[in-house]
């Protein structure tokens, strides 16, 4: 049977770009409750300016509050001084970001494309030294908000550079969802050339509808790990027009039907989405966990 690994990043960045503030013990509910359902690797914050993003002022506390919790936690960083405040704390793995363009790193780091890759590639050496996992995602892989289309040719360069600095992995981020399958298919071949043997992370975005789609697409081309966040919550606040992760619900229905083990309860899940629902104090995006389940339950 055919498997993939799911990180949830629904603590993270389903919850970044939602103006309303989150308190501390629901998100480290929300990582109990994702754990629970089987999740083994979940981004659980990110550490960056609290002032340019308010939900994560707490990620010091959110990471204190699942410190006993049985899975590798992520948490996201974008330079070396958020690093230093990710490996303060207990989580197992550094997540860095780059971006394929210019403007969009300009804009969500403050860092041209290059200037992010050599940030990602110091705080790859500082997770190492630390005795810490550390991965690598490439944002704005399939499209900039500001620049438009991104080439293979590009994001593959990125991907050798990067990979030479001994990554547990490296992501590749549709962030603003404008990719298709086909597009998804051009682009693993082209990384997947220029990085032989490296592990390929997918993260998609479901803006245009096409996120599960892209998944698997992603998954027949040989990506080792999808992302998705509970209940399709996600954005980034400094890329416009950006909407929602894919929903793990929607993905795990797509990819147990279709034969795909992942370890995770859909029907756990789901639970997870209605109770965050009453959180967020509105129905979820994801669509699986609106409908009854199929198949029915016997009676």
């Amino acid at each position: 049977m055919t498997q993939i690994e799911i990180v949830e990043v629904s603590p993270r960045d389903g919850l970044q770009n939602e103006a309303q503030i989150v308190a501390t013990a629901d998100k480290v509910e929300m990582i109990r409750r994702a754990v629970a359902a089987g999740v083994k690797r979940i981004e659980v914050a990110s550490f960056v300016d609290p002032r340019r993003v308010p939900q994560m002022a707490d990620a010091e506390a959110v990471c204190a509050g699942v410190a006993d919790v049985d899975a590798i936690k992520i948490g996201l960083v974008l330079n070396q001084r958020g690093a230093m405040r990710a490996l303060a704390t207990g989580v197992d793995e550094l997540g860095a970001v780059v971006s394929a363009s210019d403007g969009f790193g300009i804009a969500n780091q403050g860092r041209s494309s290059d200037e992010s890759v050599a940030d990602a590639i110091a705080i790859l050496g500082l997770a190492r030294e630390h005795g810490r996992r550390a991965q690598v995602t490439i944002s704005t892989a399939f499209g900039c908000p500001f620049e438009g289309e991104v080439a293979p040719e590009r994001v593959a360069g990125i991907a050798r550079r990067l990979a030479a600095a001994g990554p547990l992995e490296i992501a590749l981020g549709d962030t603003i969802g404008v990719a298709a399958p086909g597009q998804i298919v051009k682009m693993m071949r082209a990384v997947q050339a220029a990085i032989p043997g490296m592990p390929i992370r997918c993260h998609f975005h479901d803006t245009r509808g096409t996120a599960v789609a892209n998944a698997w697409a992603a998954l027949t081309e040989g990506a080792a790990t999808l992302d998705a966040s509970i209940g399709g919550l996600g954005g980034c606040p400094f890329a416009p027009g950006a909407s929602g992760n894919v929903a793990t619900e929607d993905l795990l229905y797509a990819l147990h039907r279709s034969g795909v083990e992942t370890g995770v309860s859909l029907a756990d899940v789901i639970e997870v989405d209605h109770w965050l629902g009453a959180i967020m104090a509105r129905p979820l995006p994801a669509k699986v966990a609106r409908v009854s389940m199929f198949p029915p339950a016997a009676h």
